[in-house]
């Protein structure tokens, strides 16, 4: 019995935890658009210098907006930095990513909106040299959508951490560690102790793993309160015996 309710118990406990699964997967999907974005050509260039034949340059997001591919890392390492962390420190670290996200959609935005010079800027990116004239500078709107998209599943992912409440659970060795992890159960045999003494009836039904920690720790879960030493069966025993005289 108590193995089917703890089951169900160690079941439910990390959706009440609020582990940051959403974050996470906007991150993830955010920094795979930035970096295949800072792959994929923005801007194509073609020139002439009336010496050699006309040529032509293909300036790539990481090219283009020299920041998108660090920009993409940096979400991609922000992962393991929301794992790590917690309450005022998450979401401080949310604030930042969502500055981070600002920082990735201007180039994007810029682009979409044809604002400033686009084919000066191709010009001087693509090193061409003095007596070149420029013919056409073309822009691809594809890869400037896929950064704007990253960029907003980044700021997104930044505002819900930025807001998550600070009881929420973190991937550490704390509930890895055998010492923490005992020392917890013995923090929740007591207070479940202390609530059988006061016939507290909405204390919860300790996990199977709980107990064994317990146990570990030297701690015994089925000792009595008001009777340190005595077990549920010494009292029924006693019990039984007051009756029989």
């Amino acid at each position: 019995m108590v193995t089917e309710q703890t089951a169900g118990a160690e079941t439910k406990a990390p959706a009440r935890r609020g582990f940051p699964v959403g974050p996470l997967v906007l991150l993830a999907v955010a920094a795979a658009a930035l970096w295949g974005s800072s792959r994929m050509t923005w801007v194509t260039l073609t020139s002439a210098d009336g010496l050699t034949e006309p040529r032509t340059d293909r300036l790539n997001g990481g090219v283009w907006f020299g920041a998108l591919t660090p920009l993409a890392l940096v979400l991609l390492a922000s992962i393991a930095a929301v794992l790590a962390t917690k309450g005022w420190l998450r979401r401080a670290l949310g604030v930042l990513i969502a500055l981070v996200a600002a920082v990735a959609a201007v180039p994007a935005f810029a682009l979409l909106t044809n604002s400033g010079k686009i084919a000066e800027r191709a010009a001087k990116l693509a090193e061409l040299p003095a007596r070149a004239q420029v013919g056409e500078a073309t822009t691809s709107p594809l890869p400037a959508v896929l950064a704007l998209l990253g960029a907003l599943a980044a700021f997104a992912a930044g505002g819900l951490l930025a807001r998550m409440p600070q009881e929420t659970a973190r991937l550490s060795g704390k509930y890895d560690n055998p010492v923490f992890r005992r020392a917890a159960a013995t923090e929740q045999v007591t207070k479940r102790r202390d609530d059988t003494a006061t016939q507290d009836p909405d204390s919860a039904q300790l996990s199977e793993r709980v107990l064994w920690d317990a146990l570990d720790a030297g701690t015994d879960p089925t000792e009595d309160a008001a009777n340190p030493g005595a077990r549920p069966e010494d009292r029924d025993g006693n019990g039984a015996g007051g009756r029989a005289h």
